[in-house]
């Protein structure tokens, strides 16, 4: 049971974070401000958890301009979908009590 809790991915803990990954897992590409809503969290919360993950390098940031306004788009970068699925692949071990 240790070993499985030692799997978990710290990065993962945040109930943001973890929300933030399981929308970038079902999307190719997700807004900032749509990640906003889905979330329900504040621009500032939302930024420092979006730095951390991107510090990570779990997260790719594509900026652009659409009608002369910056538009930020995010996705999960092959190692942030390879370390989420570890993450929830250890969840479902420990809730089975393997």
């Amino acid at each position: 049971m240790r070993d499985i809790v030692n799997q978990l991915n710290k990065a993962f803990e945040s109930r943001v974070r973890l929300g933030i990954m399981s929308i970038l897992m079902v999307n190719e590409h997700v807004s900032y401000n749509r990640l906003k809503e889905l979330l329900g969290v504040t621009d500032g919360n939302l930024a420092s958890h979006l730095k951390a993950l991107e510090k990570l390098e779990y997260i790719l940031v594509e900026k652009s301009f659409v009608d002369r306004k910056p538009h930020t788009t995010y996705n999960v970068s092959k190692l942030g979908r390879q370390s989420f699925k570890e993450h929830i692949d250890a969840l479902e071990n420990l809730l089975k009590g393997k």
